[in-house]
C-alpha cells in the first residue's frame, strides 16, 4: 500500500509540474514579463485613440505605432500615454519587436508646438527600439514654416538617435511605407476598426486569463486531493468519492466554457479573413489568431493532464470503497465463522448411550446445514478477494492474508465437523453393538450358554 501510495504522489508530483509548466507557457504566449498591463487596465485611455497600433509593418517588417491627430494631445497625463505605449510596443511578437518600431506622427491639422510636444514625449517615454520617426507636419503654410525651422534648431533636443523625417504629404509618406500597410486615414488601404480592435484585444486577454486561473484551479484541486486522508470506512468513502466527483464535473464544465469562449473568439478573428476573398489578416490579426490557437492547445493539454490525473485519483477511490466493502464484509463472515467454530467446538463428541449419540450426531447435522450459508459466504468473498487482487487493487498486502484466513477457518470447521461425525458414527454403532448384547444376554435362561446356543448369540450380535 506504501508502494502504490509513494507512485500515487509521483503522479500528482508530475502533474502539479506539466500544469506549472501550462501557467508558465500562458505567462510566455502573452508575454507577461515585458507587458504588465491588459487592454481593461486601461481601456479609457485606449479608446482616447490618440496612438494605434493598426497592424500595419514597415518595410523590414517593423510595427507601425500611429499618433493620428488629438486635439487633446498635449493635455494627457504622463501616465496615461507611458502606460498606452507601453502596452502598444508590448503586443507584437519579439522577433517583430526586436526589429524597431516605425512612428507616424501625423499633426497635418495642428501646430509645431504640437509636434514638438509629441516628439518630445516619445523621445523620453517611448519604451520599445525605434527605428524610424515619420512626421506628417503641419499643413498650413505658417506652421509648416516654423515646423521647419523649429526642426532646425531643436532636433537634437529630442535625444533620439533615429531619423526624424519631416513629411509634406502621403505621397511622402508612401515612399517610405506601403500603401497596403497604412490606414485610409493615411490614405493607405488596410482595414482598422479601433473598438474592434480593442475589443479583440480585451477578449484575448480575457481567455488567457480563463486559461490562466482554470489551470491554477486544476493545480490547487489536484493539491487538495493530494492532502485527503482515506476514510475508513464505507459511508466516509461513498460521502468523498460522491464530493471529489462534483468537484471534478465542476471543473470539467470549467474547462468546456473556457474552450467555448476561445473557440468563439478564435471564430471571431478568422472572419476578418472571410469577409472577402482578397481580405487577409493584417501581422497582428495573424498573430492574435496564433495566440489564441497557442491558448487552446494549451488548454487541451492541460485537460489532458487532468483528466489522466483524475483517472488515477478516481481508481485509488473506487478501490478504496472496495477495500472498505471487503474489510466490512470480510468482519461479519468472520464473526459468523468465528461463532460456529466456538459452537462446534463446544459441541461434545462424546455420548453415554444410543440415543445421545445421535442426538449429539443430530446438534451435528444441523449445526453444518446452518453453517452451509456461512462457509459458502465465506468461500465467495475469498473468491471476491483473488479477484480484487488480480485487479492490481494497491492493497494486495492487506486483502490475500483476510482470504487465507477465510480458508483456512473454513476448513477447519470443514474437517473438525468430519472428525466429530466420525467418532460419533463409530460411537453410535459401539452403543448400539453393547446394547444388542445387554438384549440377548438378558434372553438367556443361565450364566453359562452352551456352545449351540454361544453360537447363535454371536451370529444375533454381528447379524
Amino acid at each position: 500500500m506504501l508502494c502504490w501510495l509513494r507512485e500515487e504522489e509521483m503522479s500528482l508530483q508530475e502533474f502539479q509540474q506539466r500544469v506549472g509548466c501550462f501557467i508558465t507557457h500562458v505567462d510566455e504566449i502573452m508575454q507577461q514579463e515585458i507587458r504588465p498591463l491588459l487592454a481593461v487596465d486601461i481601456i479609457e485611455q485606449l479608446h482616447r485613440q490618440f496612438a494605434l497600433l493598426s497592424g500595419g509593418r514597415g518595410k523590414d517588417g517593423a510595427p507601425i505605432i500611429t499618433f493620428p491627430e488629438y486635439s487633446g494631445f498635449g493635455d494627457l497625463l504622463d501616465e496615461d500615454f507611458q502606460n498606452v505605449v507601453t502596452y502598444l510596443t508590448s503586443i507584437p511578437s519579439l522577433d517583430a519587436a526586436s526589429i524597431g518600431f516605425v512612428i507616424i506622427i501625423d499633426r497635418r491639422r495642428d501646430k509645431w508646438s504640437s509636434v514638438k510636444a509629441s516628439l518630445t514625449r516619445i523621445a523620453g517615454a517611448f519604451p520599445g527600439n525605434l527605428q524610424l520617426v515619420l512626421v506628417l507636419r503641419p499643413s498650413r503654410f505658417f506652421q509648416r514654416a516654423v515646423a521647419d525651422i523649429g526642426m532646425k534648431l531643436h532636433r537634437d533636443d529630442f535625444k533620439m538617435k533615429v531619423p526624424i523625417v519631416m513629411l509634406n504629404s502621403l505621397s511622402d509618406l508612401h515612399g517610405y511605407v506601403d500603401k497596403g500597410q497604412l490606414t485610409c486615414e493615411l490614405g493607405g488601404n488596410l482595414e482598422y476598426c479601433h473598438s474592434q480592435w480593442i475589443h479583440h484585444r480585451t477578449a484575448i486577454e480575457n481567455f488567457a486569463v480563463t486559461v490562466k486561473t482554470t489551470a491554477q484551479m486544476l493545480q490547487k484541486f489536484g493539491t487538495d486531493l493530494s492532502e485527503t486522508e482515506l476514510p475508513n470506512d464505507v459511508q466516509y468513502t461513498k460521502d468523498l468519492l460522491t464530493t471529489h466527483t462534483e468537484k471534478h464535473d465542476k471543473l470539467k464544465d470549467e474547462l468546456k466554457l473556457a474552450v467555448q469562449q476561445g473557440t468563439t473568439l478564435l471564430g471571431c478573428i478568422k472572419e476578418q479573413a472571410a469577409k472577402s476573398e482578397n481580405h487577409k489578416l493584417n501581422p497582428d490579426e495573424m498573430e492574435n489568431q496564433t495566440t489564441v490557437e497557442r491558448l487552446l492547445a494549451q488548454l487541451d493539454e492541460t485537460e489532458n493532464a487532468f483528466q489522466q490525473f483524475w483517472s488515477k485519483h478516481y481508481l485509488k477511490l473506487e478501490q478504496c470503497l472496495q477495500l472498505r466493502h471487503f474489510e466490512h464484509d470480510f468482519r461479519e463472515v468472520k464473526v459468523s465463522l468465528d461463532s460456529l467454530m466456538d459452537t462446534l467446538t463446544f459441541l461434545s463428541d462424546i455420548g453415554d448411550c444410543v440415543t445421545r449419540v445421535e442426538m449429539l450426531l443430530n446438534d451435528l447435522n444441523t449445526l453444518e446445514e446452518k453453517a452451509q450459508e456461512s462457509l459458502e459466504k465465506a468461500q465467495l468473498h475469498a473468491l471476491h478477494g483473488d479477484q480484487l487482487i488480480q485487479s492490481n487493487h494497491y492493497a494486495v498486502d492487506s486483502i490475500r492474508p483476510k482470504c487465507v484466513e477465510l480458508r483456512r477457518i473454513c476448513d477447519n470447521f470443514t474437517n473438525e465437523a468430519k472428525k466429530k461425525y466420525d467418532i460419533l458414527s463409530k460411537s453410535n454403532q459401539i452403543h448400539k453393538g453393547i446394547d444388542k448384547v445387554r438384549c440377548i444376554t438378558e434372553e438367556a435362561p443361565h450364566p453359562y450358554i452352551s456352545d449351540r446356543k454361544d453360537t447363535g448369540l454371536l451370529e444375533k450380535l454381528f447379524a
